[in-house]
């Protein structure tokens, strides 16, 4: 089907858990971390429990939120053309979900005879089981090797292979501060040989308005995204937020380029993390950030992976130029 090639051995499924239990101590760790800053801080990561997930998929469907529909335009179009100038025989999808953000990839790739094998990377055991045996019914004979894990700490343990390119997709590396993307792109580049490419998606700089009320949506599905990272820490960690009184709060750091989300608590008040072992003390107007999400220039994006022994080879944007598609190779 879509052309895979006959050379393909049987159908095999093969999956991976790199987080072994460990995912609510590493989970209390961050939080612990995160809230002892001036500003506290919590991972995004909390956004994306199943109720998150689907609030998600929501939101990539409202007007005012371009980014997953401005990608999906490059990669229904110029698919075919990043396979060909990648040369890849395996896509690694790091932050995979069901791979809806791929699979124009993937079609592309078995439809040019080259697709070998798929590894999806996610920190959600159904979602990696799940994909795999849906792609495994779509393309007959494809290989996958799923990993259980997170992108940021388990890249280590992907799967040595040849000709892979690795899709880093959706806009997800702009919620790293700009010193974790630094050891990110490292971590990927030590992982590459010199058939590997890197295929990374960035949402690009463009009119303030424009990009506000992406995080601000007329039906308040974002700001009930936002909150829902309380939801999960209550659930979670044993913690008892008040989840309805956060308020949510989005806009433009100019000097920083980048989109800030943050709950403002609307009232004084002390939560107890049980899980976590610690107490947080809240005044009335005091944020806490859930997210931040960078804004790049091409230039920016190049100076980025030239930093970590990376070149640009191709950079691909949709027709408003709001998002960009770079394919990297190691230089």
């Amino acid at each position: 089907m879509c052309g895979v090639t006959d050379a393909l051995a049987e159908p095999q499924i093969r999956i991976d858990d790199h987080l072994n239990g460990t995912e609510s101590d590493g989970l209390a760790e961050e939080v612990r971390e995160g809230l002892s800053r001036p500003l506290k801080e919590l991972p995004p990561k909390l956004f994306y429990d199943d109720r998150g997930s689907r609030l998600f998929d929501r939101i990539t469907h409202l007007p005012e939120y371009y980014p997953t529909r401005s990608e999906r335009q490059i990669l229904n179009r110029r698919a075919p053309e990043i396979v060909e100038a990648s040369g890849a025989e395996e896509l690694v999808d790091l932050g995979s979900g069901f791979a809806s953000k791929t699979r124009a990839l993937l079609y592309a790739m078995a439809g040019a005879g080259s697709l070998r094998r798929y590894v999806p990377v996610d920190v959600s055991q159904l979602v990696v089981e799940r994909c795999a045996e849906e792609l495994c019914e779509v393309y007959p004979g494809l290989r996958v090797h799923g990993l259980i894990g997170d992108f940021q700490r388990d890249l280590r343990h992907i799967p040595d292979g040849r000709r892979r390119m690795i899709a880093f997709l959706g806009g997800t590396i702009g919620n790293l501060h700009p010193e974790e993307r630094g050891r990110f792109f490292r971590a990927v580049r030590e992982l590459m040989s010199g058939d590997d490419t890197l295929l990374l998606g960035t949402d690009l700089v463009k009119d303030v308005e424009e990009l506000e009320a992406a995080y601000n949506d007329s039906e308040g599905l974002t700001a009930d995204f936002n909150r829902n990272a309380l939801r999960v820490l209550n659930r979670e960690l044993g913690a008892n937020f008040p989840v309805e009184r956060f308020e949510h709060v989005a806009f433009f750091n100019e000097a920083r380029a980048w989109i800030e989300m943050r709950l403002r608590s609307l009232d004084d008040r002390v939560v107890h993390l049980d899980g976590a072992g610690i107490r947080v003390e809240l005044d009335a107007g005091e944020d806490i950030r859930t997210e931040i999400s960078a804004k790049f220039t091409p230039e920016a994006v190049a100076r980025d992976l030239e930093r970590s022994g990376l070149r640009v080879d191709r950079f691909w944007t949709d027709d408003d130029d709001r998002f960009g598609l770079s394919l990297a190779s190691p230089a």
